[in-house]
């Protein structure tokens, strides 16, 4: 008997829909692809129609169709298969539409991929909810972009990236498993809502093992390798737990100079028992779920971090007990001073240093590049130390956080190489302009907004030099409208963007003047004429306010505008230059930079002028010498950018984007995907502390503007004369 007739026996196709199948059977059997793919396509129809709909079914012919004419026939018996598989775990149709759009997709763009997709189907459906998937495959056709193959090598499961989307290894629990229930639970436990993410891929061992805080945000492990599922999730948990526990109790930083790394480590070791034991009163349920995961016992060689995990469990668990006399001393220090004071902070300070002079005593080896923290819940604790800014004896390496940058080893000029990191770099020495090598490239993530996680180390930055325009555009530039310079330095001048100062001994104001009050009261009763100034009021006597001009030089800034009097990029020079030559002569620190893009790792990034130096003639001939090139990959520009304002000391940062369009990109499909990037790196660097301003030139300026910078924070300008008229409106705003 036939597949058809038994299909025809018991057919699950409603009577209204079995001519449609017929007709998708056979237009897949004339075309000529084989029996082959003709019977998986018939042996999966009559399932599908009843797990997923009769609709669905049908659909698949169409897909298996174009399966068979872009990867082949062993990819077009596979997509019945993977269709079965996937139904099995996406119940709502409109999953299963989905899941059938992105496959056609990946046979449409990616043909030569499908194949290693459809083999994996089961373990990527069965680690990934639907809108996940979505995200999987999009990052799967984005790594086309790397070279040839590496789309294939993502789908084949064979790149770290494809890794840390399904969680882990095969079987385990992962941060992308979990990544949506973790910030909704450290929400509800200490109502903190932090950004989560993994480490880059090339982050120190010890950071990708162990979460971490700093910088906002809060890092976690892409998974827990050799814990269960259900042991996997409760770490996670543990460890926001145990970070929200630090948020709430560490009120300041530690400071790490002077102290040795084993100092450093027994101090950290009592703090976290300290902020522990306080949550635990609190909450007494965290307790136990910290208790589960310290697993050391008290036997075994005396080693320095085989006593520090035993002294972490005595400090957590009282049923504990331990004949070794540190965990003795530590334990007894511990409980009398928490008893004492336990919100005292320094009680870490004053343990950790009696214990490491113990260890001293005892001649147990420390190696600080060999240690992680346990158990393994607890963060490395670099999010609780102030190692100064040029400190580099941290007992961990220091790596930027996931929004900074990683800048990459360069060649020098000497031949020797050179290593920087987020927070100092190689930009500032000469290049060959004609040697790309020689560029200081710097790595940066990339948001996507579908999978709801960053990518890491997407983007590369570069350095380019500018060379200097025509001396007469210099010379226009230099001398060009000098009435609109003059009243941008007014309007400059008269702002007060500063901190308050309280202003005593006024006649009328906010608030009483203890001082002058109680001089006034003493006068009185002396029979004295009392002074009436007995009032104080808080005012911004002056400007403390660094700016930073971020200029769009990507080829639609060539365009004329719609009056057709001069090109965008001509209006953003004579705009850019006003405002330099009106804060030149205020004395206000500023910078200026121009930025296009040519694909992800091509993000160009031109240096105009920077804080410290001045705007002269030679600033005014690099901002001559801007051209208009290629495209707006406007999130990688705005991190790098946001790097170099976050070093100023100023009481205000104002990162100020002179743009005409929206995001773009050569490998980027999705405008809105590069826009939501750019959303997430303008909140990024308000969680900095930084102002984030966008003028957008002409009446066609980019729709999106106002989705990434908010609608307040976005300023349309069609002439330069508008100039004055414009820029108070953002400094009114910084008084705020």
């Amino acid at each position: 008997m036939t597949g058809r007739a038994r299909l025809d026996d018991h057919n699950p196709f409603p009577p209204a829909w079995r001519e449609r199948w017929r007709t998708a059977e056979e237009r897949i059997a004339l075309a000529g692809y084989g029996d082959m793919v003709t019977d998986a396509y018939r042996a999966a129809a009559g399932a599908l129609a009843m797990s997923a709909g009769p609709a669905l079914a049908i659909r698949l012919a169409k897909t298996v169709s174009l399966a068979a004419i872009r990867s082949g026939r062993r990819a077009a018996c596979l997509v019945p298969e993977a269709a079965l598989e996937t139904s099995a775990r996406y119940r709502q149709p409109e999953d299963m539409d989905l899941w059938v759009a992105q496959v056609e997709e990946v046979l449409r763009k990616a043909p030569e991929s499908a194949l290693a997709l459809l083999e994996n189907m089961g373990r990527i459906v069965g680690a990934l909810p639907p809108f996940a998937f979505h995200a999987f495959v999009r990052a799967g056709l984005a790594s086309r972009a790397a070279g040839s193959g590496q789309a294939s090598a993502f789908f084949a499961l064979e790149t770290p990236e494809a890794l840390r989307m399904l969680g882990g290894t095969p079987g385990s629990t992962g941060f992308a498993t979990l990544r949506g229930q973790l910030r909704p639970y450290m929400t509800a436990l200490w109502g903190l809502c932090p950004p989560i993410a993994e480490p880059p891929p090339d982050a120190p061992e010890a950071m990708r093992r162990r979460p971490g805080l700093g910088g906002g945000g809060v890092r976690m492990p892409s998974s827990y390798p050799g814990f269960p599922p259900e042991e996997a999730r409760l770490l996670y948990r543990a460890a926001l737990a145990h970070i929200g526990a630090h948020r709430r109790h560490t009120r300041t930083l530690f400071p790490a100079k002077g102290l040795k790394p084993l100092q450093i480590a027994l101090v950290s070791l009592i703090e976290d028992a300290r902020v522990e034991r306080l949550a635990a009163l609190e909450m007494p349920g965290l307790a136990r779920l910290w208790n589960r995961f310290h697993v050391a016992r008290p036997e075994g060689p005396p080693l320095a971090i085989a006593l520090m995990a035993r002294l972490s469990r005595a400090l957590a668990d009282p049923a504990y007990e331990d004949p070794h006399g540190f965990v003795a001393k530590g334990r007894a220090l511990f409980e009398e001073a928490f008893q004492n004071d336990r919100h005292d902070q320094q009680l870490s300070r004053r343990i950790g240093g009696l214990l490491g002079n113990d260890i001293g005593q005892m001649r147990l080896q420390f190696d600080p590049k060999t240690y992680v923290v346990q158990p393994a819940y607890r963060d490395d604790n670099l999010g609780i130390w102030d190692f100064g800014p040029q400190d580099d004896q941290a007992p961990i390496e220091m790596e930027a956080m996931l929004e900074g940058a990683r800048i990459e080893q360069q060649q020098g000029e000497d031949g020797r190489r050179e290593q920087g990191d987020a927070g100092e770099s190689a930009a500032g020495r000469l290049v060959t302009p004609n040697d790309e090598d020689a560029y200081p490239r710097f790595r940066y993530p990339e948001f996507d907004p579908v999978a709801g996680q960053y990518r890491p180390d997407w983007c590369t930055v570069r350095e380019y030099p500018v060379r200097p325009g025509p001396p007469a555009l210099v010379r226009a530039l230099e001398e060009a409208r000098s009435d609109i310079v003059d009243r941008l330095s007014s309007m400059i001048r008269a702002s007060r963007v500063s901190r308050q100062q309280r202003v005593r001994g006024q006649m009328e104001g906010d608030f009483l003047d203890v001082d002058a009050s109680i001089s006034a009261q003493i006068a009185r009763r002396a029979g004295d004429l009392p002074d009436n100034r007995v009032y104080g009021r808080h005012e911004r006597r002056a400007r403390d306010m660094s700016v930073l001009l971020l200029i769009d030089c990507s080829r639609s800034t060539t365009d004329r505008l719609p009056d057709g009097s001069s090109t965008v990029l001509e209006m953003e020079r004579l705009s850019t230059a006003f405002l330099a030559r009106a804060m030149t002569g205020l004395d206000d620190p500023f910078a200026i930079a121009g930025f296009a893009s040519n694909g992800r790792e091509d993000v160009r990034y031109m240096r105009v002028k920077d804080f410290g130096q001045p705007f002269d003639r030679p600033a005014l001939g690099r901002l001559a010498g801007l051209t208009g090139d290629f495209s707006t990959r406007l999130g990688a520009v705005l991190r790098h950018a946001g790097r170099d304002l976050a070093r100023q000391r100023s009481y205000r940062r104002l990162l100020l984007v002179v743009t005409d369009g929206e995001p773009s990109d050569i490998d980027v499909d999705d405008p809105a995907h590069l826009a939501g990037d750019a959303r997430m790196a303008v909140r990024e660097l308000r969680r900095e502390g930084l102002d984030v301003f966008c003028i957008t030139l002409g009446s066609n300026s980019a729709s999106s503007a106002p989705q990434i910078f908010g609608r307040r924070q976005t300023l349309c300008l069609d002439s330069v004369n508008r100039l004055p008229t414009v820029l108070p409106g953002i400094y009114l705003s910084l008084k705020s």
